[in-house]
């Protein structure tokens, strides 16, 4: 089987994918047309087939389903007598859109992604989003437990420093920043009201989505009150 496909890939047009599939997670594809969509920008649609586009964007839907659950999985075994508060946090730390953005350049991934040269694209989440795609892609080419054990031992155990992540702050402003941009929604904090002068003047920042005021706080500047309001934003918002 192994052999087959190592015969197959020398053979592809696609030999180079098949390549660097193989060099970077340790695997041949079985079906390479998946993992293809998988690296295929929203930007690069080119048609639709039974009113669906062809890019990745299912793909990283199902692969993000797949990637919480193992990142989950794999810490709650890992961390035994740590509480629901501290695992939630660790998997959001490991899968947030700004590490999976990191992951993917460092990985190489996110120079192999087909995308409309004319858009900035690179500026944004698209590593991350084809990172969360191609593990759907792997999903449905291999099965759970086969991707499993690639998360876990080329991905986890390789590129991550667990003791490091436990000491790392949560920004929680760039969380839900991160949160609206793979929900694709409109945020802004916006200082609303600046109350009493000099030293003792606060300032009202709002988290606004799509239009509508989330959460508020105060604090004696800006930077703070956008901190705590964030905080409250995502509460809200995305743990509720």
């Amino acid at each position: 089987m192994v052999l087959g496909r190592l015969v197959r890939s020398y053979f592809s047009p696609n030999k180079e994918l098949y390549r660097s599939i193989r060099n970077i997670f340790g695997f041949y594809p079985k079906n390479i047309n998946l993992y293809m969509l998988a690296l295929r920008h929203r930007s690069a649609t080119v048609q639709k087939i039974n009113g669906l586009k062809l890019n990745n964007e299912r793909l990283e839907y199902l692969g993000d389903a797949i990637l919480s659950a193992v990142v989950a999985d794999y810490l709650f075994r890992r961390f035994p007598y740590k509480n629901e508060g501290f695992l939630t946090e660790m998997r959001s730390k490991i899968v947030s859109r700004s590490t999976l953005n990191r992951l993917s350049r460092k990985l190489g991934l996110e120079r192999m992604i087909l995308s409309d040269t004319d858009q900035n694209y690179k500026s944004r989440s698209a590593g991350g989003d084809a990172f969360e795609a191609f593990i759907g892609a792997m999903y449905l080419d291999r099965g759970y437990y086969f991707s499993r054990r690639i998360i876990i031992n080329r991905i986890i155990r390789l590129h991550f420093d667990l003791e490091a992540l436990i000491d790392e702050e949560i920004s929680y402003k760039s969380k839900i920043i991160e949160w609206a941009q793979k929900e694709k929604k409109t945020i802004e904090f916006k200082v609303v009201e600046e109350v009493g002068e000099k030293q003792d003047k606060q300032f009202r920042v709002a988290v606004v989505v799509e239009g509508d005021s989330i959460a508020e706080s105060m604090d004696y500047s800006i930077k703070g009150a956008e901190k705590i309001a964030a905080e409250k934003a995502w509460n809200s918002l995305v743990v509720v």
